[in-house]
C-alpha cells in the first residue's frame, strides 16, 4: 500500500477531506473512522525504522494547535511538495485536536512516501482521557467512537 497510487476517485475523496479540514470543519464520524483505518493499515505495513526523505520539516507537539499546524504548513509548504516529520502528540490541550489529528492523517493517507508519523506519549487511552480529547470528541460527535 505504501507504494501503491491512489486511485483517481480516492485521491479526490482524500483531496476533498484536507480541504474539508484545512477549513477546520470536522469530518463525519464515518469519515474519520474510514480514515483512521486506511492510516493503521498504511503505518502496520510500514518498517519499525524507517527511512526519512531529506530534505524534511520536523513537527512536533501540535496538541491540537490547529491554526499553528496551518501557519507551518503554509510558511514550510504544502505536502506532497515538502517532506514531513510529525513527532507526535497531536492531540490534548488545544481547542482542534480533532482536526489537527485527523489534518494529519488524512495527509499520511494521501500522501504516504512524504508524511512521516511517529506515535508520542498523548496518543494514548490513559492521556487522553486527561488531557482533553475524549472530552473533545464527546463534544463534537457526541459519542466516543471517533476516539476508539
Amino acid at each position: 500500500m505504501l507504494g501503491k497510487v491512489l486511485s483517481q476517485q480516492e485521491a479526490l475523496l482524500r483531496d476533498s477531506q484536507i480541504g474539508t479540514l484545512g477549513d477546520c470543519k470536522v469530518l463525519t464520524e464515518e469519515e474519520v473512522v474510514e480514515l483512521a483505518s486506511k492510516c493503521k493499515e498504511l503505518l502496520q505495513l510500514e518498517a519499525n525504522v524507517t527511512h526519512v526523505h531529506a530534505p524534511v520539516v520536523v513537527v512536533g507537539d501540535t496538541h491540537g494547535q490547529f491554526h499553528d499546524l496551518m501557519e507551518i504548513f503554509k510558511i514550510a509548504g504544502q505536502a506532497p511538495d515538502t517532506n514531513y516529520l510529525f513527532l507526535g502528540d497531536y492531540v490534548d490541550r488545544g481547542y482542534y485536536s480533532v482536526e489537527t489529528v485527523c489534518m494529519v492523517i488524512a495527509l499520511k493517507v494521501r500522501y504516504p512516501s512524504r508524511i512521516v508519523m511517529i506515535r508520542g506519549n498523548h496518543e494514548s487511552r490513559q492521556i487522553t482521557q486527561v488531557y482533553g480529547f475524549y472530552e473533545e470528541c464527546l463534544r463534537k460527535y457526541g459519542s466516543a467512537k471517533v476516539w476508539q
